[in-house]
């Protein structure tokens, strides 16, 4: 066994005891990390998050106090997603049709070290992912001429990020800090692509392979499904190791000011890979499947940038704003997937995604009640980086604007308590066009996410 997967199967392993990958807000990244930051809308760029801060901006690290800390804290996301055949009035809610999809749930665990001018820390976070489960009984499970096919439809991606991040205070005014990030991702896929669909795909060169002719030449093709999954709470289909990396810098522009700015490269992540079937569904042969090996290519988390700021107004209460530009462009055009049959014979084919950037505007407040009880709360606004005439029914990355609180109670000076609730509001978006949908579809989605952090200071 290499090293990658003895890491993979220790880290995962030390997961078991939680569910899958929570959906992903700001589409496929979490909208923030740490009870903290999420309660005050997932601002964290310019003041103390605790541990978290090393997923945002490391230079937070700095405004922690002198000593260890240790954070465990848990992700619970509840969705609400629903898919509406625009043709028939159909529709299918995502749910509990399988063993691997929600309610989803996320680890957040860190250690953190200030001592003189320097802090260090180490981390493991669910950085994003997303998951549906649409079953075998819907119309999306339905082929080209209302064949049913009781192939199922269905999504998990899980984004693990493990940073190892140092701080260091330049003067009392300007902290610098950075981190090298570990990242795993994996990928659980179950896809019908009606005959229309299949058919776009060729005539726009976006399917190409000596399989090609070989579907084509079906005496009645109704459809293809792309299976790569593993139905375990914690199993991938494919996946990959890559790494990736942040640099932050933090200046307390006077006694109630401190500005923070961050940038988080784009990721650089092995090809996904793993066992597949490739199933043809025929009106006349009825379904022929070929196993094989699949690569998903080039699937990367994207850069970004963020900007922010926090204000005192008083020693009790503190106002935060960030700005965070997010460059999906860049990784999302297509999604290229690769297929070697066991038996012979390959396809290669290009989902369009053609993701635009994403703008990020986070709003948060805390107001300290008294020496144990913290309140927060925070809004998040997203513009929309999906385009409707790619949107997929498994890939309903949608929702752009939070509400959120959150609170902290302090046991001790060395142990506080911290939990946030934010609520994602219903998004609606339709899709018409082939390839990636065959009859006219209206995805709606929302959702709700509590997190809780234990900090454990020493």
């Amino acid at each position: 066994m290499t090293t990658r997967k003895i890491m993979a199967s220790a880290l995962l392993s030390g997961l078991a005891g939680f569910c899958s990958l929570a959906q992903a807000t700001d589409v496929f990244r979490l909208e923030g990390f740490g009870a903290v930051s999420r309660g005050m809308g997932g601002t964290a760029v310019a003041h103390d998050v605790g541990p978290a801060g090393m997923m945002t901006n490391p230079a937070t690290l700095s405004l922690m106090q002198e000593g260890d800390q240790v954070m465990g804290g848990l992700d619970l996301v509840t969705t609400d997603i629903e898919v509406r055949n625009k043709n028939t009035g159909e529709s299918v809610s995502s749910g509990e049709h399988g063993s691997n999809r929600g309610p989803y749930a996320a680890p957040e665990v860190a250690y953190t070290k200030r001592f003189g001018d320097w802090a260090l820390g180490v981390g493991a976070f669910a950085q994003g992912g997303l998951g549906t489960e649409y079953g075998t009984g819907s119309f999306l499970s339905r082929a080209t001429g209302g064949l049913n096919t009781g192939l199922d439809n269905s999504s998990r991606l899980l984004v693990l990020n493990i940073p190892f991040a140092a701080s260091f205070k330049v003067t009392d005014k300007l902290s610098v800090g950075g981190s090298i990030d570990a990242m795993w991702q994996g990928l659980n896929l179950n896809l019908l692509l009606g005959a229309d669909q299949v058919g776009s795909l060729l005539t726009s060169g976006r399917a190409t392979g000596s399989l090609v002719p070989v579907l084509a030449g079906l005496p009645d093709l109704r459809g293809a499904h792309f299976s790569l999954t593993k139905n375990q709470p914690l199993g991938s289909g494919v996946d990959s190791w890559g790494y990736g990396g942040k640099l932050g810098v933090l200046y307390k522009a006077t006694q109630e000011t401190t500005l923070g700015a961050s940038y988080t490269f784009k990721s650089q992540m092995d090809d996904m890979q793993g066992d597949a079937t490739l199933t043809a569904v025929d009106g006349v042969a009825g379904q022929i499947p070929l196993k094989g090996r699949i690569t998903i290519q080039d699937f990367q988390m994207p850069a970004h940038v963020d900007l922010g700021i926090s204000q005192r107004l008083s020693t009790q209460w503190m106002v935060t704003a960030d700005v965070s530009r997010v460059f999906w462009k860049d990784v999302m055009k297509d999604i290229k997937v690769a297929f070697v049959a066991d038996g012979g014979g390959n396809i290669n084919i290009l989902l369009p995604q053609d993701y635009k950037d994403q703008t990020i505007l986070s709003l948060g407040t805390a107001y300290d009640l008294n020496e144990q009880l913290t309140l927060r709360g925070g809004l998040r606004f997203a513009s929309q980086a999906l385009r409707s005439s790619t949107l997929f029914a498994v890939i309903p990355a949608t929702p752009r604007t939070h509400l959120s609180a959150g609170l902290t109670y302090a046991f001790s000076k060395q142990s506080k308590l911290d939990f946030a609730y934010s609520h994602a509001f219903k998004e609606t978006m339709d899709n018409n066009s082939l390839p990636n949908t065959s009859a006219p579809i209206q995805v709606s989605h929302a959702q709700n996410n509590a997190t809780i952090n234990f900090r454990y200071s020493f």
